[in-house]
């Protein structure tokens, strides 16, 4: 069988909700006597998950795509658990509906979305490289919308410089954020300078594999910058606000010296404890096995945004 899905899954191609439903259904019964099965998180969290019309939005590295169950179960979402199985694993009890998106700071227009206003948005697939900042890679066939265009309706003021982003706390949900130990100060947060964030290439992604977000992956909207490193792209976001100070982001505030605000996807300049200069694309050989590959710089996205760091020092401030 092969390993990969080299071409889109056209929406007539996904099985119907209502049939999904029913089939699930049916498998909570055994032949031998009707004793319910036990559902594991992954497929509660799956349930959600409904086709998204799309258009094409031109953006394509011509690269095999990474198989869809290595996508949704292979990440870091520590809200969830710290493990990369965890996501999938812990997020079946997280409900993204109904959802709030709200947008403030220093604007005209302060508004809340909603998630029928952010599927009313436009939405495009873009095939985009994702880069682990933990050197692995895969290629994911995102369906969003430009950032830009989100940012255009509420008018940012001309003194707005920086956009942060703010991830959802719910501790009742989300087993990563309960316990006396935590890993991270919640909530997740992140920042992109406005003119990244307004770049053609920067979108919020509302789904995945031509259907809706599922929970492990950031449901029901996330951020993807493709030039930056994977921890950059904030997911179940509920909160962006423009301002005129650069905003703490959760790891460079953790780790100052390891992971810096632009992590942006750059091989000649490591991690304080590994090389960036190669990766492992997930879906292969494995991490350890044979899919090794070279980083590009800004992860192959270099034309598109080298110019937005003209003067920049590609050292101190690229570091990850």
């Amino acid at each position: 069988m092969p390993r990969y899905h080299p071409r889109p899954i056209a929406s007539s191609q996904i099985t119907p909700e209502d049939s999904y439903l029913n089939r699930r259904d049916m498998l909570r019964m055994t032949a031998a006597g009707g004793i319910a099965l036990s559902i594991p998180s992954l497929a509660q969290a799956a349930i959600a998950q409904q086709a998204l019309a799309s258009k094409p939005g031109g953006y394509d590295p011509k690269e095999e795509w990474t198989p869809e169950k290595d996508v949704t179960s292979y990440n870091n979402f520590y809200e969830f658990g710290t493990g990369k199985d965890d996501p999938a694993a812990h997020s079946g009890d997280f409900n993204p509906l109904p959802w709030t998106l709200k947008v403030d700071g220093l604007v005209n227009k302060p508004m809340n979305f909603d998630q029928d206003d952010l599927l009313g948005f436009e939405l495009e697939e873009r095939v985009y490289r994702m880069r682990c900042v933990e050197a692995w890679s895969m290629v994911i066939p995102w369906i969003g919308f430009p950032l830009a265009a989100l940012l255009d309706r509420v008018e940012p003021l001309g003194s707005a410089r920086y956009v942060a982003f703010e991830t959802v706390v719910r501790p009742e949900e989300m087993p990563g954020q309960r316990g006396v130990f935590q890993p991270l100060n919640w909530p997740y947060v992140e920042g992109l300078r406005l003119d990244e964030a307004h770049h053609p290439l920067t979108i919020l992604a509302t789904g995945l594999y031509g259907k809706t977000l599922p929970n492990p992956n950031g449901a029901p909207v996330r951020l993807v910058a493709p030039w930056k490193y994977g921890f950059k792209g904030v997911k179940s976001i509920v909160k962006i606000t423009l301002t005129e100070e650069q905003p703490v982001t959760t790891w460079n505030r953790l780790a100052p010296y390891e992971y810096g605000f632009y992590a942006n996807v750059n091989p000649a300049v490591d991690h304080p404890r590994w090389s960036q200069a190669t990766e492992n694309r997930i879906g292969g050989g494995g991490f350890f096995g044979s899919n090794k590959r070279e980083t590009l710089p800004f992860n192959g996205y270099a034309d598109e945004v080298a110019g937005l760091y003209d003067g920049m020092d590609l050292k101190a401030n690229f570091r990850p």
